[in-house]
């Protein structure tokens, strides 16, 4: 068979395609079922078995030959379609393109982001930590005793070198006063700690395994004009509620226990879903646990390295994602983690 006789006359009808219908119809002829490159190829089967090895690879050969050939003569129909459009007067290349649509950030992001806005602009500053703790920070710094529920794999995820995913934001600051104390510690200190923490919970509508908090320390002398008293937490939670919710809120202050605080409260607010009536997601008590709180307890300014008789402060702390869901209504905190493109779209911020 005369392979050379059909390379020239299969690339000439290639050539000769003076559209893309006339390429299609060249194409069609050449590589459909019936083809003639297809029939080319399957004749390798009918000559004997030491023709075939070289008529193949001369038949492949030519058949990827020819299939170059009729994808470079679409480029060019292709290319030569896109300069008479071009060309056209339709065309104005000075007019700008279509936007690309804006995403949106995640609702947590919005909220971390004005909190952080707020208490820079009250004189906070951002502190940051590690999400894998030692034990020491996470537990023994803040005056968490040993025999503590909170130290169990039931509560704490451990890892096999000793150490744990950080169950809260509060190590952080035992690593910034004692940072600030080497630096040569000035009071006041006023800092924040928005961050990713992790728990052993069962997840349901109001419990997740990850989640954020946003912790919060002020320290300054105990004797002088500091004035740091349960007054002034009151004060800087009410703000923090009243500019995040962007409303007021009815709160209660009650007696909780935190071994790292003395006293210690819990700041809760009234439900928005029940209007204080009992629903599933306040578990019937129509109101929200939002901000623990209290005055650092001085085994606390100890491991951070103060004199609790020359320093005092408050701390407090709250999960992003339950004021997320006070603000914007949302009443199941697995939305979060969904990733949901529906759910996300919902919010109005946009990233810049």
């Amino acid at each position: 068979m005369d392979t050379q006789a059909l390379r020239e006359r299969w690339l000439a009808a290639v050539a000769a395609a003076a559209d893309s219908a006339a390429l299609a119809d060249a194409e069609a002829r050449l590589f459909g079922p019936k083809g003639e490159v297809v029939d080319l190829v399957r004749s390798v089967t009918s000559l004997p078995k030491e023709a075939r090895p070289a008529f193949g690879k001369a038949a492949n050969a030519l058949k990827q030959e020819v299939e170059a050939a009729v994808a470079a003569r679409r480029e060019q129909f292709a290319a030569a379609a896109m300069v008479r459009e071009l060309d056209g007067g339709a065309f104005d290349p000075t007019e700008p393109g279509v936007r690309a649509p804006r995403g949106t950030l995640h609702p947590i992001t919005i909220v971390q982001n004005e909190l952080v806005d707020l208490f820079t602009s009250l004189g906070f500053q951002w502190q940051d930590g590690p999400e894998v703790e030692s034990e020491f920070f996470n537990f023994d710094a803040l005056n968490i005793p040993g025999d503590h529920p909170a130290r169990e794999s039931q509560d704490t995820f451990w890892l096999t070198d000793k150490n744990l995913l950080r169950t809260h934001t509060s190590p952080v600051q035992v690593r910034t006063l004692q940072r600030a104390v080497k630096q040569g510690f000035q009071p006041p200190l006023k800092v924040i700690v928005p961050g990713r923490v992790f728990r052993s919970e069962t997840v349901d509508r109001t419990h997740e395994h990850t989640f954020y908090q946003m912790e919060g320390l002020v320290v300054d002398r105990a004797h002088g004009d500091s004035g740091i008293s349960i007054a002034n937490l009151i004060h800087t939670m009410k703000t923090c509620l009243r500019v995040v919710l962007e409303r007021d809120v009815q709160v209660r202050l009650r007696p909780g226990f935190f071994p790292f605080v003395e006293p210690g409260f819990e700041l809760d607010v009234n439900c928005p879903f029940c209007k204080g009536q009992g629903c599933p997601v306040c578990k019937q008590s129509g109101w929200i646990e939002i901000l623990p709180c209290g005055m650092v307890h001085p085994n606390v300014l100890r491991a951070g390295g103060l004199d609790p008789e020359e320093f005092v402060g408050f701390a407090f702390g709250m999960g992003l994602q339950r004021v997320v869901m006070l603000r914007y209504g949302i009443d199941d905190i697995r939305q979060f983690m969904g990733g949901d493109h529906r759910f996300l779209a919902q919010f109005p911020e946009v990233s810049r």
